[in-house]
């Protein structure tokens, strides 16, 4: 029952926002992107566009593994109780099959991106999340594992 309510927040937060900020490797060192996103009804995947060449893309080529925050926060005082922030970790790789599946997801949520998410310079990202960090009220923690 704690697993399903988890899963009813989390999707509820996904729901209200539309950026995420992606943290790749690079060389190393963490590197970090805002971008657009959507998940899946189940929550095991996210997906995000992204240009070739750029380097979040580069990166995800040299190491999958990654880690996306999406949160509600509003830059105020208030964040310290009112605040959500999820993240994500899994990994990351470019789709190459059930393309149209996941950009139609991907559009329905995103409409104004169709130009981008349809070019030839456009992959999109799927990543296979293995688990969730769900905190509230600065320091309220609850963890979700996915199983391979």
């Amino acid at each position: 029952m704690i697993e399903e309510n988890l899963l009813k927040s989390i999707k509820q937060l996904f729901n209200s926002q539309i950026l995420a900020i992606l943290a790749t490797n690079m060389k190393g060192m963490p590197y970090t992107s805002l971008v657009a996103f959507v998940a899946t009804d189940d929550l095991k995947e996210i997906i995000f566009a992204t240009f070739k060449g750029t380097k979040k893309h580069d990166n995800l080529l040299n190491e999958p593994r990654v880690s996306i925050l999406i949160d509600n926060r509003k830059n105020q005082t208030s964040d310290f109780q009112d605040a959500i922030a999820v993240s994500a970790r899994g990994l990351g790789m470019i789709i190459t099959s059930q393309r149209e599946k996941y950009q139609s997801l991907y559009l329905k949520k995103h409409p104004s991106l169709f130009e981008f998410i349809t070019s030839p310079k456009c992959d999109l990202i799927r990543i296979k999340v293995s688990e969730y960090q769900y905190v509230s009220k600065f320091e309220n923690i609850k963890i979700l594992i996915f199983k391979p």
